[in-house]
Protein backbone atom coordinates (compact mmCIF):
# COMPACT_ATOMS: atom_id res chain seq x y z
CA UNK A 1 0.00 0.00 0.00
CA UNK A 2 1.38 3.35 -0.99
CA UNK A 3 1.64 5.85 1.72
CA UNK A 4 1.18 9.67 2.23
CA UNK A 5 3.80 11.70 3.96
CA UNK A 6 2.17 15.19 2.95
CA UNK A 7 2.17 17.21 6.22
CA UNK A 8 -0.42 19.38 4.75
CA UNK A 9 -3.00 16.92 5.06
CA UNK A 10 -5.97 17.95 7.85
CA UNK A 11 -6.33 14.91 10.34
CA UNK A 12 -9.16 13.30 10.49
CA UNK A 13 -11.68 13.02 13.12
CA UNK A 14 -11.79 9.48 14.90
CA UNK A 15 -15.18 7.68 14.46
CA UNK A 16 -16.58 5.86 17.10
CA UNK A 17 -17.90 2.15 16.67
CA UNK A 18 -21.17 3.13 16.69
CA UNK A 19 -21.14 5.97 14.18
CA UNK A 20 -18.86 3.20 11.83
CA UNK A 21 -21.53 0.50 12.05
CA UNK A 22 -23.96 3.12 11.28
CA UNK A 23 -22.78 4.89 8.26
CA UNK A 24 -22.13 1.20 7.30
CA UNK A 25 -25.21 -0.07 7.34
CA UNK A 26 -26.32 2.69 5.34
CA UNK A 27 -23.75 2.47 2.86
CA UNK A 28 -25.04 -1.24 2.36
CA UNK A 29 -28.84 -0.51 1.75
CA UNK A 30 -28.28 1.87 -0.38
CA UNK A 31 -26.04 0.15 -2.49
CA UNK A 32 -28.21 -3.21 -1.96
CA UNK A 33 -32.01 -2.63 -2.05
CA UNK A 34 -32.43 -1.59 -5.40
CA UNK A 35 -30.94 -4.42 -6.87
CA UNK A 36 -32.87 -6.83 -4.61
CA UNK A 37 -36.11 -5.24 -5.54
CA UNK A 38 -35.66 -5.54 -8.81
CA UNK A 39 -34.54 -8.99 -8.64
CA UNK A 40 -37.79 -9.42 -6.88
CA UNK A 41 -39.35 -7.71 -9.62
CA UNK A 42 -38.33 -9.80 -11.94
CA UNK A 43 -38.78 -13.39 -10.34
CA UNK A 44 -42.13 -12.67 -9.95
CA UNK A 45 -44.39 -15.29 -10.97
CA UNK A 46 -47.58 -14.07 -13.62
CA UNK A 47 -50.87 -14.43 -12.27
CA UNK A 48 -53.00 -16.98 -12.90
CA UNK A 49 -56.71 -17.66 -12.53
CA UNK A 50 -58.44 -20.99 -12.43
CA UNK A 51 -61.94 -21.21 -13.26
CA UNK A 52 -62.72 -24.80 -12.25
CA UNK A 53 -61.82 -26.70 -9.47
CA UNK A 54 -63.61 -28.56 -6.95
CA UNK A 55 -63.49 -29.82 -3.30
CA UNK A 56 -63.16 -32.89 -2.29
CA UNK A 57 -62.48 -34.20 -5.91
CA UNK A 58 -61.80 -37.81 -6.17
CA UNK A 59 -61.51 -37.45 -2.34
CA UNK A 60 -58.28 -34.84 -2.28
CA UNK A 61 -58.25 -33.19 1.20
CA UNK A 62 -58.57 -29.61 1.53
CA UNK A 63 -55.11 -29.26 2.18
CA UNK A 64 -54.24 -31.19 -0.76
CA UNK A 65 -56.43 -28.70 -2.88
CA UNK A 66 -54.56 -25.45 -1.67
CA UNK A 67 -50.83 -27.21 -2.08
CA UNK A 68 -52.17 -28.19 -5.75
CA UNK A 69 -52.72 -24.71 -6.71
CA UNK A 70 -49.80 -23.31 -5.43
CA UNK A 71 -47.86 -25.95 -6.89
CA UNK A 72 -49.32 -25.27 -10.04
CA UNK A 73 -48.66 -21.30 -9.91
CA UNK A 74 -52.48 -20.30 -9.76
CA UNK A 75 -53.07 -16.62 -8.49
CA UNK A 76 -56.90 -17.02 -7.93
CA UNK A 77 -58.86 -20.57 -8.22
CA UNK A 78 -62.54 -20.61 -7.73
CA UNK A 79 -64.70 -23.73 -6.69
CA UNK A 80 -67.57 -24.74 -8.62
CA UNK A 81 -69.59 -27.07 -6.13
CA UNK A 82 -72.03 -29.90 -6.68
CA UNK A 83 -75.47 -30.76 -6.23
CA UNK A 84 -76.92 -31.96 -3.30
CA UNK A 85 -76.85 -35.84 -3.43
CA UNK A 86 -80.14 -37.19 -4.53
CA UNK A 87 -81.42 -40.10 -6.77
CA UNK A 88 -83.24 -38.02 -9.07
CA UNK A 89 -83.65 -39.15 -12.87
CA UNK A 90 -81.58 -36.03 -13.58
CA UNK A 91 -78.62 -37.02 -11.33
CA UNK A 92 -78.89 -40.55 -13.53
CA UNK A 93 -80.23 -42.11 -9.92
CA UNK A 94 -77.61 -40.90 -7.62
CA UNK A 95 -74.72 -41.80 -10.28
CA UNK A 96 -73.73 -38.12 -10.75
CA UNK A 97 -74.10 -37.36 -7.28
CA UNK A 98 -71.32 -35.05 -6.69
CA UNK A 99 -70.96 -34.28 -10.46
CA UNK A 100 -69.52 -37.93 -10.62
CA UNK A 101 -66.23 -37.16 -8.69
CA UNK A 102 -67.35 -36.92 -4.98
CA UNK A 103 -67.10 -32.89 -5.31
CA UNK A 104 -68.71 -31.56 -2.39
CA UNK A 105 -71.46 -28.76 -2.41
CA UNK A 106 -72.09 -25.11 -1.74
CA UNK A 107 -70.95 -24.92 1.79
CA UNK A 108 -67.71 -26.44 1.15
CA UNK A 109 -66.77 -24.53 -1.20
CA UNK A 110 -68.18 -21.42 0.43
CA UNK A 111 -65.87 -22.62 3.62
CA UNK A 112 -62.56 -22.34 1.76
CA UNK A 113 -63.16 -19.34 0.13
CA UNK A 114 -63.55 -17.89 3.82
CA UNK A 115 -60.67 -19.49 4.99
CA UNK A 116 -58.39 -18.16 2.14
CA UNK A 117 -59.96 -15.16 1.26
CA UNK A 118 -58.82 -13.85 -2.22
CA UNK A 119 -56.94 -17.15 -3.08
CA UNK A 120 -59.93 -18.94 -3.31
CA UNK A 121 -63.77 -17.72 -4.76
CA UNK A 122 -66.49 -19.69 -5.08
CA UNK A 123 -69.53 -20.36 -7.27
CA UNK A 124 -73.17 -21.55 -6.62
CA UNK A 125 -74.84 -24.66 -7.53
CA UNK A 126 -77.59 -26.96 -7.70
CA UNK A 127 -79.77 -29.82 -9.40
CA UNK A 128 -81.30 -27.75 -12.25
CA UNK A 129 -84.67 -28.86 -12.08
CA UNK A 130 -85.07 -29.39 -8.52
CA UNK A 131 -87.76 -27.47 -6.97
CA UNK A 132 -86.02 -26.24 -4.43
CA UNK A 133 -83.00 -25.10 -6.89
CA UNK A 134 -83.85 -21.65 -7.68
CA UNK A 135 -84.05 -20.83 -3.04
CA UNK A 136 -80.13 -22.29 -3.39
CA UNK A 137 -78.71 -20.82 -5.84
CA UNK A 138 -79.77 -17.39 -4.54
CA UNK A 139 -78.64 -17.79 -1.37
CA UNK A 140 -74.69 -18.34 -2.47
CA UNK A 141 -75.05 -15.76 -4.81
CA UNK A 142 -76.70 -13.26 -2.36
CA UNK A 143 -73.44 -14.65 0.03
CA UNK A 144 -70.68 -13.57 -3.03
CA UNK A 145 -71.10 -16.73 -5.52
CA UNK A 146 -69.29 -15.27 -8.48
CA UNK A 147 -70.81 -18.04 -11.18
CA UNK A 148 -73.34 -20.97 -11.25
CA UNK A 149 -71.53 -24.05 -11.73
CA UNK A 150 -70.95 -26.65 -12.52
CA UNK A 151 -74.06 -27.16 -14.22
CA UNK A 152 -73.62 -31.31 -14.61
CA UNK A 153 -76.99 -32.71 -15.01
CA UNK A 154 -79.31 -34.74 -17.38
CA UNK A 155 -81.32 -32.17 -18.35
CA UNK A 156 -81.88 -30.80 -22.01
CA UNK A 157 -79.71 -27.64 -22.35
CA UNK A 158 -82.89 -25.60 -23.10
CA UNK A 159 -85.18 -26.66 -20.94
CA UNK A 160 -87.63 -24.69 -18.26
CA UNK A 161 -85.30 -25.28 -15.70
CA UNK A 162 -82.30 -24.12 -17.56
CA UNK A 163 -84.01 -21.43 -17.95
CA UNK A 164 -84.49 -20.55 -14.46
CA UNK A 165 -80.54 -20.75 -13.69
CA UNK A 166 -79.93 -18.45 -16.72
CA UNK A 167 -82.55 -16.05 -15.67
CA UNK A 168 -80.85 -15.93 -12.08
CA UNK A 169 -77.44 -15.63 -13.72
CA UNK A 170 -78.41 -12.46 -15.66
CA UNK A 171 -80.23 -10.87 -12.28
CA UNK A 172 -77.20 -10.99 -10.50
CA UNK A 173 -74.60 -10.44 -13.40
CA UNK A 174 -72.75 -13.41 -13.54
CA UNK A 175 -71.88 -16.55 -15.67
CA UNK A 176 -72.79 -20.23 -16.03
CA UNK A 177 -70.70 -22.64 -17.24
CA UNK A 178 -72.40 -25.65 -18.31
CA UNK A 179 -71.08 -29.63 -18.70
CA UNK A 180 -72.00 -30.63 -22.35
CA UNK A 181 -71.78 -34.58 -22.14
CA UNK A 182 -73.64 -36.18 -25.10
CA UNK A 183 -76.81 -38.95 -24.00
CA UNK A 184 -75.32 -37.22 -20.10
CA UNK A 185 -75.55 -33.57 -19.09
CA UNK A 186 -77.27 -30.86 -20.81
CA UNK A 187 -78.49 -32.93 -23.99
CA UNK A 188 -79.08 -31.07 -27.38
CA UNK A 189 -75.97 -29.36 -27.51
CA UNK A 190 -76.91 -28.49 -31.29
CA UNK A 191 -79.96 -26.21 -29.46
CA UNK A 192 -77.88 -24.16 -27.19
CA UNK A 193 -77.80 -21.17 -29.82
CA UNK A 194 -81.13 -20.96 -28.25
CA UNK A 195 -80.30 -20.07 -25.06
CA UNK A 196 -77.94 -17.82 -26.35
CA UNK A 197 -80.39 -15.69 -28.09
CA UNK A 198 -82.96 -15.65 -25.33
CA UNK A 199 -80.42 -14.95 -22.81
CA UNK A 200 -78.34 -12.15 -24.50
CA UNK A 201 -77.07 -10.45 -21.30
CA UNK A 202 -76.02 -13.65 -19.81
CA UNK A 203 -72.01 -15.19 -20.58
CA UNK A 204 -72.51 -19.17 -20.79
CA UNK A 205 -69.08 -21.11 -20.47
CA UNK A 206 -69.14 -24.34 -22.43
CA UNK A 207 -67.10 -27.41 -20.68
CA UNK A 208 -66.69 -30.91 -21.25
CA UNK A 209 -66.23 -33.38 -24.07
CA UNK A 210 -69.37 -32.82 -26.55
CA UNK A 211 -68.14 -29.29 -26.34
CA UNK A 212 -64.55 -29.45 -27.13
CA UNK A 213 -65.22 -32.46 -29.69
CA UNK A 214 -67.49 -29.95 -31.55
CA UNK A 215 -64.74 -27.71 -32.78
CA UNK A 216 -63.98 -30.13 -35.50
CA UNK A 217 -67.13 -29.52 -38.75
CA UNK A 218 -66.67 -32.83 -39.56
CA UNK A 219 -67.14 -34.70 -35.62
CA UNK A 220 -70.19 -36.38 -36.64
CA UNK A 221 -70.23 -39.64 -34.06
CA UNK A 222 -71.18 -37.81 -31.21
CA UNK A 223 -70.74 -41.15 -29.48
CA UNK A 224 -66.77 -40.52 -29.92
CA UNK A 225 -65.96 -37.74 -27.01
CA UNK A 226 -62.31 -37.61 -27.11
CA UNK A 227 -61.43 -37.23 -31.02
CA UNK A 228 -57.65 -37.81 -31.96
CA UNK A 229 -58.62 -36.56 -35.70
CA UNK A 230 -57.61 -33.42 -37.79
CA UNK A 231 -59.69 -30.80 -37.19
CA UNK A 232 -61.69 -29.33 -39.92
CA UNK A 233 -62.15 -25.09 -39.22
CA UNK A 234 -66.38 -24.20 -38.78
CA UNK A 235 -67.34 -26.96 -36.02
CA UNK A 236 -70.66 -25.83 -34.15
CA UNK A 237 -68.09 -24.74 -31.02
CA UNK A 238 -65.88 -22.61 -33.26
CA UNK A 239 -69.21 -20.72 -34.66
CA UNK A 240 -71.23 -20.63 -30.99
CA UNK A 241 -67.72 -18.52 -30.12
CA UNK A 242 -67.67 -16.49 -33.35
CA UNK A 243 -70.98 -15.81 -33.48
CA UNK A 244 -72.34 -15.17 -30.35
CA UNK A 245 -70.97 -12.46 -27.78
CA UNK A 246 -71.76 -14.01 -24.70
CA UNK A 247 -70.58 -17.65 -25.35
CA UNK A 248 -67.47 -18.37 -23.57
CA UNK A 249 -64.87 -21.87 -23.67
CA UNK A 250 -63.00 -23.09 -20.58
CA UNK A 251 -60.20 -25.04 -21.58
CA UNK A 252 -60.22 -27.24 -18.54
CA UNK A 253 -60.06 -30.97 -17.81
CA UNK A 254 -59.00 -33.93 -20.72
CA UNK A 255 -61.27 -32.60 -22.63
CA UNK A 256 -59.83 -29.09 -23.12
CA UNK A 257 -56.30 -30.46 -23.10
CA UNK A 258 -57.30 -32.84 -26.09
CA UNK A 259 -58.65 -30.08 -27.99
CA UNK A 260 -55.66 -27.79 -28.02
CA UNK A 261 -52.97 -31.02 -28.52
CA UNK A 262 -54.98 -33.28 -31.15
CA UNK A 263 -54.03 -30.81 -34.08
CA UNK A 264 -52.02 -28.34 -32.89
CA UNK A 265 -51.88 -26.67 -36.32
CA UNK A 266 -55.41 -26.00 -36.21
CA UNK A 267 -55.40 -24.39 -32.76
CA UNK A 268 -52.98 -21.77 -33.48
CA UNK A 269 -55.80 -20.91 -35.11
CA UNK A 270 -58.24 -21.17 -32.86
CA UNK A 271 -56.81 -19.61 -29.93
CA UNK A 272 -55.79 -16.49 -32.35
CA UNK A 273 -59.46 -16.14 -33.55
CA UNK A 274 -61.04 -16.91 -30.10
CA UNK A 275 -58.78 -14.99 -27.95
CA UNK A 276 -60.69 -13.15 -25.99
CA UNK A 277 -63.28 -15.82 -25.65
CA UNK A 278 -61.21 -18.38 -23.73
CA UNK A 279 -60.41 -19.06 -20.20
CA UNK A 280 -57.91 -21.23 -18.64
CA UNK A 281 -59.23 -23.71 -15.73
CA UNK A 282 -57.59 -26.96 -14.20
CA UNK A 283 -60.80 -29.55 -13.44
CA UNK A 284 -57.64 -31.38 -11.80
CA UNK A 285 -57.79 -34.44 -9.54
CA UNK A 286 -54.14 -34.45 -9.11
CA UNK A 287 -52.83 -33.88 -5.36
CA UNK A 288 -49.15 -32.57 -6.64
CA UNK A 289 -49.63 -29.60 -8.76
CA UNK A 290 -47.10 -31.22 -11.12
CA UNK A 291 -45.30 -33.31 -13.38
CA UNK A 292 -46.78 -36.09 -15.74
CA UNK A 293 -49.63 -36.97 -13.51
CA UNK A 294 -51.37 -33.62 -13.39
CA UNK A 295 -53.67 -32.60 -16.71
CA UNK A 296 -53.91 -28.95 -14.73
CA UNK A 297 -50.10 -27.94 -15.25
CA UNK A 298 -50.08 -29.82 -18.78
CA UNK A 299 -52.72 -27.51 -19.46
CA UNK A 300 -50.94 -24.58 -18.55
CA UNK A 301 -47.45 -25.54 -20.34
CA UNK A 302 -49.74 -26.49 -23.51
CA UNK A 303 -51.09 -22.80 -24.12
CA UNK A 304 -48.07 -21.26 -22.70
CA UNK A 305 -46.51 -23.44 -25.95
CA UNK A 306 -49.15 -22.95 -28.41
CA UNK A 307 -50.25 -19.63 -27.66
CA UNK A 308 -49.77 -17.53 -30.96
CA UNK A 309 -48.18 -14.75 -28.48
CA UNK A 310 -47.27 -13.62 -25.32
CA UNK A 311 -50.39 -11.20 -24.92
CA UNK A 312 -52.82 -14.07 -26.05
CA UNK A 313 -51.17 -16.21 -23.31
CA UNK A 314 -51.73 -13.63 -20.91
CA UNK A 315 -55.40 -13.26 -22.19
CA UNK A 316 -55.68 -17.06 -21.56
CA UNK A 317 -54.59 -17.75 -18.31
CA UNK A 318 -55.76 -14.24 -16.53
CA UNK A 319 -57.34 -11.82 -18.55
CA UNK A 320 -59.62 -12.76 -19.76
CA UNK A 321 -60.81 -14.32 -16.72
CA UNK A 322 -60.30 -11.47 -14.58
CA UNK A 323 -62.53 -9.44 -16.80
CA UNK A 324 -64.85 -12.12 -17.25
CA UNK A 325 -65.56 -12.48 -13.24
CA UNK A 326 -64.55 -8.74 -11.98
CA UNK A 327 -61.71 -10.43 -10.05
Amino acid sequence: MQRNNSKSMTPSRSFSRREFLAGTSLLLAGSTLPLWGADEKAKKPEPIIDIHQHTNYGGRSDEQLLAHQRAMGITTSILLPSGRPLEVPSTHSGKSNGLAAKCLGNESVLAMAKQFPGEFVFGANEITDLPEAHQELEKYLKLGAVIIAEQKFGVECDSKPSHMVAELAQEYNVPVLLHFQHEMYNLHFERFHTMLEKFPKVNFIGHAQTWWANIDKDHKDQKILYPKTKVTQGGLTDRLLSDYPNMFGDLSAGSGLNALVRDEEHTHGFLERHQDKLVYGSDCVDTIGRGPGCQGAQTIAAIRRLAPSKKIERKLLYENAKKLFRI
